[in-house]
């Protein structure tokens, strides 16, 4: 142990020694450390928001229940796959003796024209119970700002509007609406609206088309008593594919014939992302990975140069090759632990700054400003550290087994 430590001690002072080699050294372990634990807190933000976004923001909960056959074929003959009241009670009545599932709720969606009565246009609704749509929103419910009134439960005419086609059609809240389209059984039907509030979906392409209605005015919209689907809210995503599973064995054993999506599997906006980010992430990650051995390399190539007699005298104390070797790692090492605790700094630093000034921007596709937002992540960095340190340790055993070669006597001739 107090060899270990003289050895600590003799690379450190080594290191001083050239002390602007040193500096251009940490200064590029320390700005690859740092540009590597933001990028990462940012992606960790971007991740858990868009599985927020997903789960709640979209309201797809974080598992969906489909009657069996229904994504093959439930477009061209919906009534048929679609799933029926009776299944609707049964499905919910054992879903909620899972411990893990907190809502059921069905769903169905519906299509058609939307008129003000002088023009009109093409819309999607999703019939949803109005109780169940805030528990599942969760805390994205007030990110949401709806102008009016949201839904009534007591009031099955009442609907949420996208602003986008609320503009279009030049409708406001309390303003009335019709909405026109065919049955399952193929016949035409037209139903009254009441717009109880207009609301932004915060996605270009849906605000000009979204409209927000109760389940049981999809249903008779549709002339039915059935469902597409049934939202599962669990008490924590990762417990998604353990209920899957679960839920699984516990229908078909009930003769209940189901196919399950989870939300990863619906929200393919999140897979793109995620994999669009990952691939950023290891172009800047092998770029680091690069500067950081080549720095510490040419760090302790020099040295080897400029330290030949100092090497040879060692040797000829009596310090074995190994002890050269592990004295150099050892200067590597140390190189590569200063950086990182100077990029810890300097990206605690951002970090607070970026907290404190709260900066927002506009992703591609949204009709709103989103907060950039930082996570910091002690473990990951922790993690980050212990792997940066080795890498600059291990980059400087090249030079260190060359010092540990050098002739003796040469080396304490070397002018």
């Amino acid at each position: 142990m107090n060899q270990l430590i003289h050895f600590l001690k003799l690379a450190f002072r080594n290191i001083l020694k050239s002390r602007r080699r040193t500096f251009v050294t940490l200064m590029a372990v320390g700005f690859g450390f740092a540009s590597i634990a933001l990028f990462q807190g940012y992606i960790h933000s971007i991740y858990e928001g868009l599985r927020a976004s997903a789960i709640h923001g979209s309201g797809i909960g974080h598992l969906t229940l489909y009657a069996k056959g229904w994504e093959a074929h439930g477009k061209s003959d919906p009534e048929a796959y679609m799933i029926t009241g009776e299944d609707i009670e049964k499905i919910t009545r054992l879903a909620r003796q899972n411990t893990h599932v907190t809502l059921v709720s069905p769903r169905l969606s519906i299509s058609g024209l939307v008129s003000n009565g002088k023009t009109s246009t093409i819309f999607i609704a999703s019939g949803v119970i109005p109780d169940h749509e805030k528990k599942i929103k969760g805390e994205f419910y007030d990110y949401q700002p709806i102008n009016g009134k949201p839904l009534d439960s007591a009031d099955e005419a009442s609907v949420e509007m996208a602003d986008g086609l609320a503009g279009q059609l030049e409708l406001f809240a309390g303003q009335d609406g019709v909405v026109m389209g065919a049955t399952l059984s193929g016949q035409m039907n037209a139903m009254d609206i009441h717009i109880n509030g207009t609301y932004n979906t915060g996605i270009a392409d849906t605000n000009d088309k979204f409209i927000k209605v109760p389940f049981s005015f999809a249903q008779s919209f549709y002339d039915t008593k059935k469902a597409d689907s049934i939202v599962l809210l669990l008490d924590h995503w990762q417990n998604t594919d353990l209920v899957r599973e679960q839920l699984s064995y516990t229908l078909s054993s009930s003769n209940l014939s189901v196919e399950f999506k989870t939300w990863k599997e619906l929200s393919l906006f999140y897979k793109s992302v995620r994999n669009m980010f990952d691939m950023i992430f290891l172009f800047i990650f092998t770029i680091v990975f690069i500067i950081v051995i080549m720095s510490t390399t040419n760090t302790m190539g020099m040295a080897v140069i400029e330290r030949t007699r100092e090497i040879g005298t060692l040797r000829a104390l009596g310090l074995k090759r190994r002890g050269i070797s592990f004295l150099f790692a050892a200067e590597g090492g140390l190189l590569g632990l200063g950086g990182c605790l100077f990029g810890l700094c300097l990206h605690t630093l951002v970090w607070a700054v970026i907290r404190y000034t709260e900066p927002s921007y506009t992703p591609p596709g949204n009709s709103s400003p989103v907060p950039l937002t930082v996570d910091f992540l002690p473990q990951s960095l922790a993690v980050l550290i212990l792997f940066m340190t080795g890498l600059a340790l291990l980059s400087a055993i090249l030079p260190a087994r060359r010092a540990a070669r050098q002739n003796v006597v040469q080396s304490l001739t070397h002018v």
